[in-house]
């Protein structure tokens, strides 16, 4: 076997396929020709003397030898990242890149807001903001495929280091002149008298308003749904049509709290208050300064209301 071509590109192709599932679409987010992934692959395969996949009719899945490699292969990749990291570190953290992971409620002006604030600093760190399905940030960050990983979680993750667990009560989103708008607090009761904008029936918002509801006997009455949580926010407060409520956490939505543009409302419900957001990193991994900075900095923006 010759170790050099561990560190070739035939291991960035490997990792793509693995990723993907396919050797057609790693090629599509490679920018090359199928025939160059296959190439690769193969020649993996003969230096290494073993198959890497089983080839499926619906695409190839490693095999043991190949999560093997793969494993290898990302430890390798961040162990490069991190010296590289280490040394930009001694210039003073000029430069960088961190990947970020989140949910889409955080993404849409939390996030970057705080990215921004961030790069005022330190002006050469550059960043990847993605935005995924709840369950798929943990595994993205346990992967390596993300740095740092912004989440609503209810229970602890296998591999998962949580630099923070944050409580992140559902709170009941409405326009400034609502009826409602005035109230410190409120209950179910009074929210579901009026219509709702709500999320999907597999968000953990919509499972948490049915859970509640069911425990209290209470029904409610749907204006619109939609997957965009910004759409369901930008519904309600211009009145969404016979004062229309949402349920959102604060963090979403801070910056239109400010600017006074609507009202949030804590809810006294129990289940409604059991919900707690995450910052995630890799439990077995050390970032390079430029991550770390950044969860020191997000963290600290949580914890303070910054």
């Amino acid at each position: 076997m010759r170790s050099q071509v561990l560190q070739e590109t035939a291991v960035r192709y490997f990792l793509e396929v693995v990723k993907t599932g396919s050797i057609k679409d790693a090629a599509l987010r490679l920018n090359v020709a199928p025939s160059a992934v296959s190439r690769q692959v193969a020649r993996l395969e003969s230096e290494l003397d073993t198959l890497l996949f089983e080839r499926r009719a619906r695409g190839m899945i490693p095999n043991a030898a190949g999560e093997l490699l793969a494993a290898h292969a990302k430890r390798t990749q961040q162990d490069i990242e991190r010296v590289s990291g280490d040394i930009s570190a001694l210039r003073g953290l000029r430069n960088g890149h961190v990947r970020v992971i989140s949910t889409e409620g955080f993404a849409f002006d939390f996030i970057p807001t705080l990215i921004a604030q961030f790069r005022e600093k330190y002006t050469g760190i550059q960043f990847h903001l993605e935005v995924c399905p709840q369950n798929e940030v943990a595994r993205q960050v346990r992967d390596g495929e993300a740095d740092v990983g912004i989440t609503l979680s209810a229970v602890p993750e296998p591999g998962i280091n949580q630099a923070l667990r944050h409580p992140s009560p559902v709170l009941a989103v409405m326009a400034n002149d609502h009826p409602l708008a005035g109230q410190r607090q409120l209950s179910l009761a009074q929210v579901v008298a009026y219509p709702l904008a709500l999320p999907p029936k597999n968000s953990s918002v919509r499972q948490l308003l049915d859970i509640s509801c069911s425990r209290q006997g209470l029904h409610y009455n749907v204006a619109m749904t939609s997957n965009h949580a910004d759409a369901l926010v930008s519904f309600v407060s211009t009145g969404g049509g016979n004062g229309s409520i949402a349920f959102y956490g604060e963090l979403s939505l801070r910056t239109r709290l400010q600017r006074q543009s609507l009202v949030a409302i804590a809810l006294r419900d129990r289940e409604m208050n059991e919900r707690y957001l995450e910052v995630q990193t890799r439990a077995s991994r050390v970032l390079p300064d430029a991550g770390r900075a950044f969860v020191q900095f997000l963290t600290d923006a949580i914890r303070t209301g910054g």
